[in-house]
């Protein structure tokens, strides 16, 4: 009688599995899952209750019922993950302008009125919505105004706005005088200052703390204040302590290697500076310390200036409203072409590009960041690192798996892998082939969810389902 049972228990077993039920199921689709593998042909990949719950060949993935995506022709990948942006505030509300200083000659922290504060959050709103457009499913803020991002941040969770999934620091943390106090929580002494640190902690939940470590002095940047290693090394400690992840802003090759010497968890860039070493390169292929590659922040201002009808490409028109397209051409290009930090800018871009690549071909984790806020504005970052001949399918891997690396996600985010969370995006065209067809998308996927393009604020306009246009 057990034995009869126990066969009975088995075939209802085989019965369920043989007749799952999933919130989605795309078929005959090319994967590229995003952890650097082939690309795998006619795959089947299924979603239930926002997660990835098989992935398969398609001739033998489990019988499901659930909506079917015959995706015969196209390509499949993870959700993009943007590991350096700053959402952006409106002109009139801009804590990187130019702040007036206090008593002690340092930047006084910016403070918006209520009607203000409305008007960042409908930009933002729309910002966001053109980060979804673009194929951008995960963002980290690097560093705001924070009430205007955790605001962002908590309407994302709760699901109030159609955004990425947002993770921020909110303040930036540094050393009084340094890169970015204007919007940073000020430590000068430890213990002294723990305290607060530990108030930052609590109050505003960063999910990474970011520090700022930079003399600056290179270009036509001034001098600033920099901050002491041994302070560096107890934010760092207490943060880790907490759970919480840090990413230090460095731009040169010796201040890199003193953040990683105290134990920086991340880096918010690559050394633009001067070429790097080939040991440097050797030891960040042996640390495996993520960083985030943010070259369209210095390519953006010559490019506008030598070629604007970069942005007449769809992304761009769908992201930027064209009042802000008609002030790019007619204001901020004419602005930038006078301006020697242009120049400046697209003399070393190439420099901190090939630095990248050194770091690549040594083994390195290299994270698709832009430094900006502006969907479109990652596709711009990977054509770049393929123009320096990084392969593509790398490309991809620091767009998705290396990126939630960076961000401490990498557990349930970038790579399409069963138990996984389900953010892809599904194109039209090869992306191993050529980076630009990541551009080519069909469809969006965040947490299980086809968004809703025709639904999306975008400040371009509505747009309409691109996965009709097949």
């Amino acid at each position: 009688m057990r034995a009869f049972l126990s066969v009975m228990a088995l075939a209802s077993a085989l019965a369920a599995n043989s007749a799952r039920a999933e919130d989605l199921i795309i078929d005959h689709v090319t994967l590229l899952d995003g952890t650097g593998a082939p690309a795998r042909a006619d795959m089947s990949v299924g979603v239930d209750k926002g997660r990835f719950t098989f992935v398969a060949p398609t001739a033998s993935a489990p019988r499901a019922s659930g909506r079917h995506i015959d995706a015969t022709g196209q390509f499949l990948i993870p959700g993009l993950i943007e590991t350096h942006a700053h959402l952006r505030l409106p002109a009139n509300a801009n804590p990187a302008a130019e702040a007036p200083l206090d008593d002690d000659d340092l930047p006084i922290q910016p403070t918006y009125s209520a009607a203000e504060l409305e008007k960042a959050h409908e930009m933002g709103v729309g910002v966001l919505a053109g980060y979804l457009y673009s194929g951008v499913t995960t963002l980290f803020d690097a560093g705001n105004y924070a009430p205007y991002v955790l605001r962002l941040r908590a309407e994302e969770r709760a699901g109030k706005i159609a955004a990425p999934h947002i993770l921020a620091t909110g303040n930036l943390v540094t050393y009084p005088g340094s890169h970015g106090d204007a919007v940073a929580v000020r430590i000068a002494d430890w213990p002294a200052d723990r305290p607060k640190f530990l108030a930052y902690l609590r109050e505003q939940k960063p999910d990474i703390v970011k520090i700022t470590y930079e003399e600056h002095g290179w270009g036509t940047r001034p001098m600033v204040s920099l901050m002491p290693l041994p302070l560096m090394q107890q934010i760092i400690i207490e943060a880790n302590r907490h759970g919480i992840r840090t990413v230090v802003h460095t731009s040169n090759e010796i201040r890199t290697v003193e953040a990683l010497s105290v134990g920086a968890d991340a880096l918010a860039h690559p050394v633009i500076q001067a070429p790097i070493s080939e040991g440097f390169a050797r030891e960040m292929g042996a640390k495996k310390t993520p960083f985030a590659t943010t070259l369209t922040i210095g390519d953006g201002y010559s490019r506008l200036v030598e070629h604007p009808e970069y942005l007449d490409q769809p992304l761009y028109q769908a992201a930027l409203s064209p009042q802000e397209i008609e002030t790019l051409r007619k204001e901020t290009l004419p602005a930038w072409k006078a301006r020697g930090w242009t120049w400046w800018m697209k003399l070393m871009t190439p420099v901190a590009a090939e630095n990248i690549r050194k770091v690549h071909d040594a083994g390195g984790v290299v994270a698709i960041g832009t430094d900006q806020s502006l969907g479109p504005a990652v596709h711009r970052e990977m054509e770049l690192l393929q123009q320096q001949g990084i392969a593509p399918a790398a490309i991809i891997r620091m767009a998705t798996l290396n990126g939630a690396m960076l961000l401490g996600r990498a557990a349930d985010l970038g790579s399409v892998e069963s138990g996984k969370i389900a953010d892809a995006v599904l194109l039209s065209a090869d992306p191993a082939r050529d980076i630009n067809n990541a551009k080519a998308i069909v469809a969006v996927i965040k947490q299980g969810a086809l968004v809703d393009e025709d639904k999306l604020p975008l400040p371009g306009g509505k747009r309409g389902l691109r996965r009709q246009q097949r």
